[in-house]
């Protein structure tokens, strides 16, 4: 698992491959990633955004942005901890994703960047 941590709050991330959903004879490697965000702050954060990189063995690059994450743009007071499981379809067999989380600051109205940590996704055989 490979975390950072960003004025506060603590991003770690852990990924899976998935096999079930997957078809290596056709280039379809899918991926799921949990991701946990943990308040280690004074102050009570929300989820705003996010942003994500996406790059492929081939050096395929794409963006994904949004509102929240899955549907939730969650509230984390000091000492809580939101986490999610998403999904990541690749051509290839190894690849990487890494983004930034807006977040705002409930006290003030501040808001900041977090940053998501670089995740590698690689099928388990490669290991071998």
């Amino acid at each position: 698992m490979v975390f950072s941590i960003t004025k506060g709050i603590k991003v770690s991330v852990k990924t899976e491959y998935q096999s079930f959903y997957s078809n290596p004879q056709q280039n379809h490697f899918v991926f799921s990633y949990k991701v946990f965000i943990e308040n280690h702050g004074d102050h009570t954060i929300q989820l705003l955004r996010r942003h994500w990189y996406i790059v492929d063995a081939n050096g395929f690059k794409r963006e994904v942005e949004g509102e929240g994450v899955v549907g939730y743009q969650p509230t984390l007071e000091p000492g809580q901890r939101h986490e999610y499981v998403s999904g990541c379809n690749m051509n290839t067999q190894i690849g990487k994703m890494y983004g930034q989380f807006q977040m705002i600051r409930i006290l003030d109205g501040e808001v900041f960047e977090v940053q998501i940590p670089e995740f590698l996704m690689e099928v388990p055989y490669l290991l071998n």
